[in-house]
Parts: structure tokens; sequence; C-alpha cells
């Protein structure tokens, strides 16, 4: 890279459209989307249900494919969904050696790289447990865990805390964003809710549907890194102002004001 020029986008779509039913009936889900994202950013997919959010994401991750335009993904893709889909005839370590294999790690380093993995994610010593013996936030973990298990330089999370409590969401955001800024991984992440995108994103892009398209960018002057005390962000004035600026636009793109 030459001095003094921007790095190469992780990901970058250009005039993107997705189509789907028959050539008689198409129906547009996503419409001219074009997009980058920088290498360590955090963006944030927000909008209303089927805007396209997720479409986008399974075209970032190659599970689609445009039917016009093109997309560019400079390096490797983990992908969290939004349930954990955990095998759950196997251990937390099964589930995590099962990723480590497909990943080509040799068996011998196979334990020693789950545990590393476990306590990354705040789950040292589990690798014996049942999954069915977890809870949902901490099957969310090993999840997240096994999409690490391939050293990912772009991670695709698609509303990976939407069916966990409250309480039990806001602790994984606050260790995702923590590890997104120790890891420096790239993080494309899709929810349906304002203040989630503001806590965790860098940059905020809010989607519409029919067809699917980004109408809005808003970008998230908060304070990064893992020594922030997020309680604290929470309460902060410039939280409360971007999440009822970025609310705002959410309810523009879903055609409620």
């Amino acid at each position: 890279m030459a001095v003094g020029t921007a790095p190469e986008p992780d990901v970058e779509l250009v005039g993107v459209s997705v189509r789907y039913g028959t050539a008689k009936a198409p129906v547009t889900a996503v419409e001219d989307v074009s997009l980058t994202v920088a290498p360590g950013e955090f963006v944030v997919l927000v909008g209303p249900s089927g805007c396209g959010k997720t479409t986008l994401l399974r075209l970032v991750a190659g599970f689609e494919r445009p039917a016009s335009g093109t997309v560019r993904v400079s390096r490797k893709t983990g992908v969290v969904f939004q349930q954990p889909r955990l095998f759950p005839w196997r251990t937390v370590g099964g589930n995590l050696a099962f990723a480590l294999a497909r990943h080509g790690v040799p068996r011998a380093e196979r334990a020693g790289r789950t545990e590393e993995l476990l306590e990354l994610v705040g789950l040292p010593g589990m690798a014996r447990r049942r999954t069915w013996e977890l809870s949902g936030g901490q099957q969310q973990r090993v999840a997240i865990a096994r999409a690490l298990a391939t050293e990912p330089q772009i991670l695709l999370m698609d509303e990976p805390f939407a069916a966990l409590d409250a309480l039990t969401r806001e602790r994984l955001q606050e260790e995702v964003r923590t590890l997104a800024a120790v890891t420096g991984t790239t993080v494309v992440f899709v929810t349906h809710s304002a203040e989630e995108a503001v806590l965790l994103g860098s940059r905020v892009l809010v989607m519409a549907a029919g067809p699917g398209r980004v109408v809005d960018e808003v970008a998230v002057p908060l304070p990064r890194g893992s020594g922030v005390d997020v309680a604290a962000l929470r309460g902060a004035a410039p939280f409360g102002a971007l999440r009822a600026e970025l609310a705002r636009a959410t309810l523009r793109a879903s055609g409620q004001v």
C-alpha cells in the first residue's frame, strides 16, 4: 500500500441487487446497494423487518450471489447466527474441535486451542459441558467461539442476541465490543435495535424496505476500546442523542414518520 493511501476495504458492495421468485414474477429484496467496510471497522446494519439486512450479510458471507452488481470480500469471514446452531450430541469442546478440524488444526493442538477460545469468550473450563446444559447466553458464547475458531478477520453477526433476556444481552454486547477492540476484527452486525447499533457500531447504516436499500448513515463518535465504562456510556448525553437520532432515522426508513 502506498504511503498516504487508504487501506483496501475488507468488504465492498457496488450496485448490488438481489431478486427472488420467477422471471415472470420477480421480487426485489435488495436494490442497488453500495457500501464499504474498512479493516477494523464495526459497521451495524439497522432497519425494519424485510429491509434486506440479513440478505446483505449472506452476500458478504458468500451464501448468496447478487442478481447484479459486485461483492468483494478481501479477507476470511466467520458467521454468528441468531440461533447458536450447536451440535447437541457434542460437548462444548466437541463443537469447537469440529470447527478446528475443518480449519485444518492438528488433533494434538485442538484441546489447547479450544481452551484459548473458551477463555476468550468467558467460558474457561467448560469444554466437557453438554450444550443443552448451558444457558442461552452461554450457548451464544460458544457459537462466537466456534466462529473465531477459523481465525476470521471479518466477523458477520446476524442479530446474535435477539433471543436473549435483557441482562444477558447487555453483558454479551459489552463482551463483543471488547472482543472487537482487543482483536482488531472487522465486524458487520445486523440488529433491529437503535440502542444496540449505537452502543456497538463505529458507523451505522440505516436500511429501508420495499425494496431493501441504504437510506441513511450515522457515524458514532463514541469512545471505543476494552477499557471503556459501558454502563457510564449508556447514561451519557451523547449516547442518548445518537440513539434518538438513529431511532428517528429507522422510523423514517420503515415509513412510520
